[in-house]
């Protein structure tokens, strides 16, 4: 009679997994994969932007200039300059003020133009395109064809459709204090509005149709359908057109420097273009760059309160 023994069993090699355990959880292996993948953004997210934002940082705390010369170190002596300095104020101000001006029409310049596309059902395509156009020209051809064609005093498209209404023609479109923000604020309308029409326009394409069908049904207007239906399903929408506006228009710096050049008598300079003239015109790249992170401060500010404040009141609704 012949017995038979049970081998031992084999001993478990140090890192290796049980039987039917992934010898690397799956979580690690996309954690591994994945940095493979971004690691050449990465290298050149930190090339071009990360090192360039420390650079400025330190840079700003220099009297470094662009004529040759070495700078010292100054510590925040650019800062305490550049917050006493009423020519800082008065270009942010000019900011703000373009920024208030310019996202209300063009929130509101937007959705009306994407309801309206939205309802037409007549060669679509060429009402769209013809609102979204102007979005694509470069910010040059723009401010040439509105300094050149549109607002020269006395003989501009502008004074022309004045004197068609019986008015005064003559006005100093971007000679007048009193005019010229509001002559750039319009450029900026007619030529970015397109964006904001694109962007209403796809999210009322999203809005289902069996809520218009069933408001209808229970007998309610196309006002009621509009207030109690299309705008609150627009919300988020809105909210996103809003932050992207406000962070476009606070950063404006072609079309006051091609149209205006901040005249007149600096009425209409921003804060980019004050950082411009300080560092390339006043050859202070030290002050200017002062100048510049406290602007991007407030940027970051404005980025970071307005999703803020946007949760909060959805949070409140959703109660």
């Amino acid at each position: 009679m012949t017995t038979t023994t049970a081998a031992p069993p084999s001993p478990v090699t140090k890192g290796a997994a049980a039987p039917g355990r992934p010898v690397r959880s799956v979580h690690r292996k996309w954690t591994e994969h994945g940095l493979v993948f971004v690691a050449p953004f990465l290298l050149v997210y930190a090339m071009f932007l990360i090192w360039p934002l420390l650079s400025g940082l330190g840079m700003s705390m220099t009297s470094e200039n662009i004529t040759g010369r070495e700078g010292e170190f100054v510590g925040f002596a650019n800062y305490a300059e550049a917050l006493a300095d009423p020519d800082v104020w008065s270009s942010l101000w000019n900011t703000v003020w373009f920024t208030v001006l310019s996202t209300v029409p063009l929130v509101l310049v937007g959705l009306g133009l994407a309801l309206l596309s939205h309802q037409l059902r007549v060669v679509q395509w060429l009402w769209r395109l013809s609102w979204f156009a102007p979005f694509l020209l470069p910010s040059g051809v723009v401010c040439l064809l509105f300094a050149q064609m549109i607002f020269p005093s006395g003989f501009g498209l502008a004074d022309q459709m004045l004197a068609a209404v019986g008015l005064e023609p003559g006005i100093g479109w971007l000679s007048d204090e009193r005019y010229a923000m509001l002559s750039v604020v319009a450029t900026t309308v007619w030529w970015t509005v397109g964006f904001n029409f694109l962007l209403y326009l796809a999210a009322l394409q999203a809005i289902p149709v069996h809520l218009y069908e069933a408001a209808e049904l229970d007998g309610a207007g196309a006002w009621n359908r509009l207030w109690h239906i299309t705008l609150p399903m627009l919300r988020r929408t809105t909210g996103l057109v809003v932050v992207l506006q406000v962070l476009a228009s606070l950063k404006i710096f072609d079309q006051v420097y091609i149209m205006t050049g901040g005249g007149p008598d600096e009425s209409t300079r921003p804060i980019l273009q004050y950082v411009y003239q300080q560092g390339f015109t006043g050859y202070r790249i030290g002050y200017a760059s002062a100048v510049s992170y406290i602007f991007f401060a407030l940027i970051l500010i404005v980025s970071l309160v307005q999703p803020m404040l946007s949760r909060r009141r959805a949070e409140e609704a959703a109660k």
